[in-house]
């Protein structure tokens, strides 16, 4: 088999991070998703995956190179639009030839990896296996309803009236019949070729379109709240290693990951938390579900259930901050001149909440 990775989308509900930079490089629990996808193929026993690219590919190839740091071979796909799902499978076609592939979005998180899911497409006969999850709100996503034989026979995008919980989550495993499929079809009203009308062609002549059904925890992370949704729980199946430095008046408790080159100096940390490569955290508090990536300072500073990017300041400040993603080489701290203010540098659209002293 092999793997298709698309990465091209814009991260428009992301912004301000992704005005500059590709969403799939945004860290939870300071590991880029694009990274845990990749691994989460590899880890299925997949090596050679192709990985489909738009406007940002090429900081995308400066991060994730020709594969070698996972032992598997990257081959690059440009997409010159967004043009749909299916339309990058069609795309797709020379490199993936006749063989079965699985394709995974690359802002996508998902509990327990893949490899069980691979196993079952890998010893059956089916033409396509779709990976769904029980949602509270299905009309949101796009649902599948099932037959008795436990086969997919309808897929519908945010049905009013959803005939099932059953939510697509965003991997789809193929045979190279899914080609007939993606010629066949016709762009929807958003103007693209739509994955979901590519797997009805697939339902409609007749071949074996079969569900795996995910219990464990999934988030597309495309909003700023689903980041840090799936921070916490990725952070929450860390296994903890002290590597940096941390000074005897420090409180670190065992659910912390302090990477090598960092420094802990008369600070608490309260985990599940990890501080990146070289980062300093002085005179701080870092609270649960917090993740500081490479090259930040926090001193004089209080923070929780947050993620801060790398080459980050956080000083001087006498306020908590929580539920916060702060971008690359972002300086927040109070002015140390009067009149006493706080003292910004923040990017474009960035949407920046404060209380006052009176609660003003």
């Amino acid at each position: 088999m092999k793997g298709l990775i698309l990465s091209g989308g814009k991260g428009t509900r992301l912004y301000p991070l992704t005005f500059t930079s590709a969403k799939q490089l945004i860290p939870v629990a300071n590991k880029p998703v694009l990274f845990r996808v990749i691994e989460s193929i590899r880890d299925a026993g997949i090596t050679d995956i192709g990985i489909v690219v738009g406007d940002t590919a090429e900081e995308i190839k400066r991060a994730v190179g020709r594969g070698g740091q996972w032992g598997v071979e990257i081959t690059y796909i440009p997409q010159e639009a967004p043009l749909g799902l299916a339309h990058a499978v069609k795309i797709s076609q020379e490199f993936l030839g006749d063989d079965r592939f699985v394709m995974f979005l690359g802002d996508n998180v998902i509990q327990g990896g893949i490899s069980p899911l691979i196993a079952d497409f890998a010893n059956s006969q089916y033409n396509s296996q779709v990976v769904l999850t029980r949602v509270d709100q299905p009309e949101q996503y796009g649902v599948a309803q099932l037959d008795e034989e436990h086969r997919i026979v309808r897929l519908i995008e945010k049905p009013k009236d959803p005939p099932s919980d059953l939510a697509l989550v965003g991997i789809y495993m193929f045979d190279p019949y899914i080609f007939e499929a993606v010629n066949a079809i016709k762009p929807s009203w958003r103007g693209e070729l739509e994955i979901t009308d590519a797997i009805q062609w697939l339902i409609d002549q007749d071949y074996n379109v079969y569900p795996h059904i995910h219990h464990g925890w999934w988030i597309d992370t495309g909003r700023p709240g689903d980041m840090l949704e799936a921070n916490s729980l990725v952070l929450e199946e860390l296994k903890p290693t002290i590597e940096g430095y941390v000074d005897r008046d420090s409180e670190v408790d065992s659910r912390v990951t302090i990477d090598q080159g960092a420094e802990v100096i008369n600070s608490v940390i309260r985990g599940p938390a990890i501080i990146g490569k070289d980062t300093r955290i002085v005179n701080a508090y870092v609270g649960p579900f917090t993740s500081i990536y490479h090259h930040c300072v926090v001193e004089n500073a209080e923070i929780s259930r947050s993620i801060v990017l790398e080459h980050s300041e956080i000083r001087n400040l006498d306020r908590r901050i929580e539920d916060s993603l702060i971008g690359r080489n972002v300086t927040l701290h109070r002015s140390p001149i009067r009149p006493r203010a706080y003292k910004f540098t923040i990017g474009d659209y960035s949407n920046l909440g404060l209380l006052g002293e009176g609660g003003h």
